[in-house]
């Protein structure tokens, strides 16, 4: 099992996971995070962390295409290892369907 970020991290990309992560696994889009499965440890202290609700255990139903989107993304994009202040709009978007056609994007973000 692995933690993955799911769409709600889209346009909000709050980085409060990040913070508590002990094996720095997580990556930074342009406007959202992904984990990488094979580094992330299974610890679980990041998903009671996201204001978002958007870590899950890849063991739920439906995630394969965010497991697989985590594991490309994670790749390609820097590692990020602390705390940032999140996008002013972020409440915005926060619970919007249909993020991942609407907003995704694949460029980097910013990194450390």
């Amino acid at each position: 099992m692995t933690y993955i970020v799911t769409d709600n991290c889209i346009k909000c990309k709050y980085t409060d996971c990040v913070e508590v992560c002990p094996v720095d696994c997580f990556y930074e889009g342009e406007n959202m995070l992904v984990i990488h499965p094979d580094e992330c440890i299974d610890c679980g202290v990041c998903e009671p962390e996201c204001p978002a609700d958007a870590i899950r255990p890849d063991t739920e139903p439906g995630l394969e295409k965010w497991l697989q989107l985590n594991t490309e993304y994670a790749q390609k994009w820097p590692n990020i290892t602390v705390k940032k202040d999140h996008p002013a709009d972020a409440k915005d978007y926060d619970g919007k369907t249909g993020k991942l056609e609407a907003y995704f994007s694949p460029k980097p973000g910013e990194g450390d």
